[in-house]
């Protein structure tokens, strides 16, 4: 049991610093990247294939996770999120989201391209990207917000933690800014703030992940990362073991329960085939495809 979690909480460690590091190809600072160029191939085909969904589905504006390590054992899939574009300056459909800049040490915005996006993973053989849509009206209340880079940059936390609070302001994780920006588009929000972005999502009732590690010590392996603090969370969450964080299936369940009409795909790559899933249930961990998904081979 101890193992288990212990295995768990260096996943999330190694899951959220990569997701969230660096603004090539995300990654811990003292590892590079391994990708072959068989596998970056594969990750560009993949990614063509998310653009075409992305561009079928008439919309300027997605909130898009993806998958990077095996986070089985925290029960999620899905641990950096971020809003592709359609109308980026960057490109079509890059993603801006938060990343930690290693060789300064803090956090900053990033506007990556699709591709470079999915090469953040360690398993580039399989993998999953979720898609989340917008009717109209917030739609395009979210596309604005998310390309008024002053808006973006004011909700930029001056310090990073892979297991940020989510209630704090002391440090920030890549989804955390995600879903404060979310919610300055949702909530109207005038000027972007955090405490008011905090503030409109707790009277909304949005939910962060709790991250139950089942064994206080376990709290000692931030004094090994730089990347993890405690000294943000509330001592009663400290006492049982536990960090409430921000994560894309939070944010997720929140859009789903106060968006009335927004729309979700998954896309997932295994083998020779990609899958897109319609709709908010999860697709199968193997990637199999059910009734209403469409295979697409990977020749």
């Amino acid at each position: 049991m101890r193992n288990a979690v212990g295995l768990a909480l260096l996943a999330l460690v190694a899951a959220a610093v990569p997701l969230c590091a660096q603004a090539e190809l995300p990654r811990l600072c003292d590892r590079p990247g391994t990708l072959t160029a068989a596998q970056q191939d594969r990750l560009l085909r993949v990614s063509a294939i998310v653009k075409a969904e992305l561009t079928r589905s008439g919309q300027r504006v997605a909130l898009v996770s993806r998958s990077g390590l095996n986070l089985d054992r925290l029960g999620l899939r899905y641990s950096h999120a971020g809003f592709t574009l359609r109308e980026s300056a960057n490109g079509p459909w890059s993603v801006r989201q938060l990343y930690y800049a290693c060789d300064e040490g803090r956090p900053r915005l990033f506007d990556q391209g699709l591709s470079g996006f999915l090469f953040g993973t360690d398993d580039p053989a399989r993998g999953a990207l979720s898609l989340v849509f917008l009717p109209q009206n917030d739609a395009d209340a979210l596309e604005r917000t998310v390309l008024d880079t002053r808006q973006a940059l004011a909700l930029l936390g001056t310090a990073y933690s892979a297991n940020a609070y989510a209630w704090g302001q002391r440090y920030q994780n890549c989804n955390q800014w995600a879903i404060e920006l979310f919610a300055t588009a949702r909530g109207g929000l005038v000027e972007a703030d955090r405490t008011a972005a905090q503030q409109w999502l707790q009277t909304q009732g949005y939910a962060p992940r709790v991250i139950d590690l089942g064994f206080a010590p376990l709290l000692w392996f931030s004094a090994f990362s730089p990347w993890l603090h405690n000294d943000d969370h509330p001592a009663d969450d400290l006492q049982q073991a536990r960090y409430r964080v921000s994560m894309p299936v939070s944010i997720e369940a929140f859009v789903q329960a106060t968006v009335p009409g927004a729309t979700r795909i998954e896309v997932c790559h295994t083998g020779a085939r990609v899958v897109i899933h319609p709709g908010w249930t999860p697709i199968g961990e193997a990637c199999e495809p059910g009734d209403g998904d469409t295979v697409v081979a990977l020749d």
